[in-house]
């Protein structure tokens, strides 16, 4: 008699063989049945929601990088606060300490906490997190789409909200 079942790996290998098969089909049926109507301006490069300007090597706003970092500050403090608060949310092992564990971890936290608090208020003050909005250009793109044609899509859009 055989044995018929399948070790670990043979299970993992079938949700991956699974899960790119899926993302593979979808990806085809999405070509398959997708309108291909491209322009001037859907074939612009899109990056962020800014014009690009010049090589891809040019100058970057610094400002992203005190974003990421002020996120990998708050990423690391749940890193840290995550196990402190699954064990100490059992009740038996605070009370092998007669209490005093629980309120030194506590402190500790807190401590902790406060500190990265202390970081964050010292860049919010000194201005570090503001951020200068940049100005709007107008496009120059000339559409083969007549202007009464969107003014009639409005209009009709527009009556059929107010009824």
């Amino acid at each position: 008699m055989q044995n018929t079942e399948l070790s670990g790996f043979g299970v993992i290998l079938l949700f991956i063989i699974g899960g790119v098969s899926f993302v593979l089909i979808t990806l085809v049926v999405a070509r398959l049945i997708r309108p291909s109507r491209p322009n001037k301006e859907k074939l612009t490069t899109y990056e962020s929601g800014e014009d690009p300007l010049g090589s891809a090597w040019g100058q970057f706003n610094p400002r992203f990088y005190v974003v990421a970092l002020v996120f990998i500050l708050f990423d690391v403090e749940i890193v840290f606060l995550f196990p402190w608060a699954t064990v100490m949310g059992q009740p038996e092992l605070i009370e092998q300490t007669d209490g005093t564990w629980g309120w030194f971890s506590l402190v500790e936290m807190v401590i902790f906490v406060l500190i990265l608090a202390l970081g964050l208020a010292y860049v919010w003050a000194k201005g570090f997190l503001d951020w200068v909005k940049p100005t709007t250009e107008i496009s120059n793109y000339k559409s083969k789409i007549p202007v009464k044609l969107y003014e009639q899509i409005n209009q009709k859009y527009s009556s059929e909200g107010k009824s």
